[in-house]
């Protein structure tokens, strides 16, 4: 399977984010792909309010099971995110758990007066109702493979198909 270019993608993605930006807009990066993604496109938009970053380890349904990851993060939300429209990204949309969570830490900081979700890809298999406002890409990506953004030594960006945890 031939997997669109990840960098082409973050600058679709902000030719498409850039003319809805408003002076209440503010970005949210979850670590680790959304992150590095929310970087890059923080930049290419040149966004005033700074980037915030955010761990939903604690706030995932499944914490139980998962346990504390080997590094987890701090979140950093340096902005008062009440009244804001807030771009979420992330680098893969699946089941929607990942995003359930990051909203509801996101209002242990506040009420934003929407939020709206960005992703590099979609690939499909929801489980909650949550879909991206802003995609990249939508794939189909093969059963037990599962679909990450990787950072290279040199910086950029590029999507990875690798065998899931559970196959």
């Amino acid at each position: 399977m031939k997997l669109p270019d990840a960098e082409q993608l973050c600058e679709q993605l902000a030719a498409e984010l850039r003319p809805r930006l408003t002076p209440s807009s503010a970005m949210i990066g979850l670590y680790t792909g959304g992150a590095w993604l929310a970087e890059r496109l923080h930049a290419l938009l040149g966004l005033a309010t700074p980037l915030g970053l955010m761990d939903i380890a604690f706030y995932r349904d499944d914490y139980h099971a998962q346990g504390l990851h080997h590094d987890p993060k701090r979140t950093k939300i340096a902005f008062d995110v009440n009244g804001r429209e807030l771009l979420l990204v992330d680098d893969v949309l699946y089941t929607g758990r990942t995003v359930r969570a990051a909203m509801n830490e996101l209002f242990d900081y506040g009420r934003p007066a929407s939020i709206a979700l960005v992703v590099l890809a979609d690939r499909g298999g929801r489980e909650l109702p949550i879909c991206a406002q802003y995609c990249g890409a939508r794939l189909d990506v093969p059963s037990g493979m599962r679909l990450r953004l990787k950072r290279e030594a040199n910086g950029k960006l590029a999507l990875a198909l690798e065998p899931s945890r559970a196959a």
